[in-house]
Parts: C-alpha cells; sequence; structure tokens
C-alpha cells in the first residue's frame, strides 16, 4: 500500500460481517412474510429496506409495515431476530487484524446500515477480549444516522469533511465496485474487496 495513506475507511457487510441472504429469505418465508422476503431477494435499492436505512423510518415504523404488508401480527422480536439472520459473523481474526492496523493508520467504519443491524454488531459481532468497537475504529459512519447512502458520492464527502480527512491519504474499502467508484470520485483511494478475506491480505 502507498506510504502516503494514512486513514483506512472500512465497509461492513461484506467486508468485515460475512452476510447470508438465503437464510435471512428462507426465515422470513417461515414467518410467513414473503411479501418482506423479496426486498431481499431482489436486493431492491428502494423502498422498505431502505427507509429503513437511511433512517426514513424507524425500527417500530419498520415492524409494523412488515406486518401490515403481510397481513400477520409477527412480533418485533420475531422481525429483528429474522432480520439479523443475514449477519453471519466476523471472526476474532479481523478484529486482530484491525487492532493491529490501528497502531499505523487512523481507521474509520463507514456502513449503510440500520439500527437493527447495528445494534446486533454492537453487541453480538465486535465485542472481542473485553474490547469494543470503539478499540477498532476512532469513528464510526452509518447510513440511517447520517441520512445518506453509498453510493451517492456526498456521503463520502461528508465523513472526509466530519473526520477532517485528506482523501489523498485516505484508502475506502469496500465489496462493491459502484461504491469504490464514488469513494474515488470524492477524492479518496480505493480497495475493491473481491472475496471477503481479501482486505487481510492486502493491508
Amino acid at each position: 500500500m502507498s506510504n502516503q495513506i494514512k486513514n483506512i475507511v472500512f465497509d461492513l457487510g461484506g467486508v468485515l460481517v460475512g452476510l447470508d441472504e438465503g437464510c435471512c429469505i428462507q426465515a422470513f418465508d417461515q414467518l410467513g412474510c414473503q411479501q418482506v422476503s423479496h426486498y431481499v431477494n431482489q436486493r431492491l435499492a428502494q423502498g422498505l429496506f431502505h427507509d429503513l436505512e437511511i433512517g426514513n423510518i424507524s425500527t417500530r415504523q419498520f415492524c409494523d409495515e412488515v406486518r401490515r404488508m403481510t397481513e400477520s401480527n409477527v412480533s418485533d422480536d420475531d422481525i429483528m431476530k429474522t432480520w439479523n439472520l443475514m449477519l453471519v459473523s466476523m471472526p476474532d481474526y479481523k478484529k486482530e487484524k484491525l487492532m493491529e492496523l490501528r497502531g499505523k493508520y487512523r481507521l474509520f467504519l463507514l456502513s449503510n446500515t440500520n439500527d437493527i443491524h447495528w445494534q446486533f454488531c454492537m453487541n453480538e459481532l465486535f465485542p472481542y477480549q473485553g474490547g469494543t468497537i470503539a478499540d477498532c475504529f476512532e469513528q464510526v459512519f452509518l447510513s440511517y444516522q447520517m441520512h445518506l447512502a453509498k453510493p451517492d458520492v456526498d456521503i463520502f464527502k461528508e465523513v472526509l469533511r466530519l473526520a477532517e480527512l485528506n482523501p489523498d491519504e485516505t484508502l475506502f474499502v469496500d465489496d462493491s465496485p459502484v461504491n469504490i467508484e464514488s469513494a474515488e470520485q470524492a477524492g479518496m483511494h480505493g480497495l475493491l474487496n473481491r472475496h471477503l478475506d481479501d482486505w487481510i491480505s492486502e493491508l
């Protein structure tokens, strides 16, 4: 990696956390929520999940909409547990790698996510040997809190502004070519994570 890089911004899903859309789809179907699993299956960028992801609706409103769409009485807890089945794991070796990198670079997280997934990540996936996500990243930037989402170039510009980063000294790691392209339009360098653990050997 170039010696000019001082900052690394990581994506979450598909880079740090493994994803299993099939498990999530199957579980929604088993709940009788096929209309909702359709959103996951088609990876729809608009609609219910998008509104949750950019903070247009709350978790409670999301659960209410799931019940309305599916004409069911499924509980908030069952909906959230099912939605979180998409998030598979974050192995300890990744946390160790992040802490190793934090000794050399300023590390940040930028994720298109929602409050349901984020709470699960903080409570279940990131804790390690008494440490928390704060031990891995200097700052965390989340779409549902920022009301912006990748690949909108504005979210990258906002991260650069809020963290006071020089884009030419900043590397963005993501599994989406479109997101990498937007980051580069904002002046950042990009590392495309084609497979889940590529970034470990690259960094």
